[in-house]
Parts: structure tokens; C-alpha cells; sequence
């Protein structure tokens, strides 16, 4: 795959990732092996702070008949989980503190707010957008206003920052995203 990626200060990004596009990854953002992002609709700009677990899909493409439209650029904000196999597919943006759980799916022109949780095996089609606060969850993808906001273990990102460069092969940072 093509790709241009630039990548902050701090981050850890493996090797074994696939990236078609281009791609900046925030300052300490950390990403798993097995993510695939693509960015054929326009850049991808990942926030500080991110996780991005094994096999997550980050999807931003034309759908058939626009390839002619403008890039659009997907802005993916700060501190936020994507979850083991988690796919986010042509989302027009995604906040901050939120949790995507495993297997979750966020589908087409859909806006995600901040500190949402997007609960395990949800998949979300619709178009109407995820307000701050919201916990969506169960087979019917319930959406509740959260009791509090979603945040990550103390030790999980301590942890990756350890474990992560003794396991797996890192991309160094050939075009350094500026001002970070």
C-alpha cells in the first residue's frame, strides 16, 4: 500500500501495520500490529494520545460515484481506545476520551462526540450523530447518557509502552509531525 505516514513525538507505531494514504499519528499514541488504515477519501489525523489495539480497520474511502468530491480530511481526536477488531468505516469525526469496544462497528457519516462508549459487538449504521456522553450497548445498540466518563487503566499505556517494543518492530519517524 501507498502511504505517507508521519508520526509524533512519543508515538509507537509498528511496523506491521497497513496504511494506504496519508496518515499522522499524534505524540504518544500507541499502535498495535494488525491495523489497517485507509485513507483514499482524504488524510487520516489521529490525535495524542490514542491506543489502537491488534486488527482494528480504520476505513475513509469514497463510496462509488463520489471519487470526483473534495478530500475530506477524518479528524480523530485525543485519548481515545479502539478495541481489538474494532472497524471504523467512512465516520466523518470521532472526539475525545472515547472507548471503542471489541468488535465494535461505526459505520458511514456518523459523528462520534467525546467520552462515549461504543459498546462490544455494536454496529452502528445510522446516520444520526453520538452526543457527548453517550454509552451505547446490547444487541439493539441502546444508546443512555454515561454515568461518568469512560477512561483508560492507569497502567495500560505504561504497560504497551514497555511490552510493545520487546515483541514487535517499530516505524521510525521519517517526516516528524511539527509542533509536537
Amino acid at each position: 500500500m501507498s502511504s505517507k505516514v508521519k508520526i509524533g513525538q512519543g508515538a509507537m507505531v509498528c511496523k506491521e501495520i497497513k496504511v494506504k494514504g496519508q496518515v499522522s499519528f499524534g505524540a504518544s499514541t500507541i499502535i498495535h500490529p494488525g491495523v489497517t488504515l485507509i485513507a483514499e477519501a482524504g488524510p487520516i489525523e489521529i490525535g495524542e494520545n490514542n491506543i489502537i489495539e491488534e486488527y482494528v480497520n480504520i476505513i475513509h474511502k469514497f463510496l462509488p460515484g463520489d471519487e470526483q468530491s473534495e478530500p475530506v480530511t477524518l479528524k480523530i481526536g485525543s485519548n481515545n481506545v479502539f478495541e481489538v477488531y474494532s472497524t471504523i468505516d467512512g465516520v466523518r469525526s470521532i472526539g475525545d476520551n472515547n472507548i471503542f469496544e471489541s468488535k465494535s462497528f461505526v459505520g458511514r457519516n456518523l459523528s462520534i462526540g467525546n467520552d462515549c462508549i461504543i459498546g462490544a459487538g455494536c454496529h452502528l449504521t445510522s446516520t444520526s450523530p453520538i452526543e457527548d456522553g453517550t454509552c451505547v450497548y446490547g444487541k439493539n445498540c441502546t444508546r443512555q447518557k454515561a454515568f461518568c466518563k469512560p477512561s483508560v487503566p492507569g497502567g495500560h499505556r505504561e504497560f504497551l509502552i514497555k511490552l510493545l517494543p520487546s515483541y514487535h518492530l517499530l516505524r521510525k519517524n521519517k517526516n516528524p509531525i511539527e509542533g509536537n
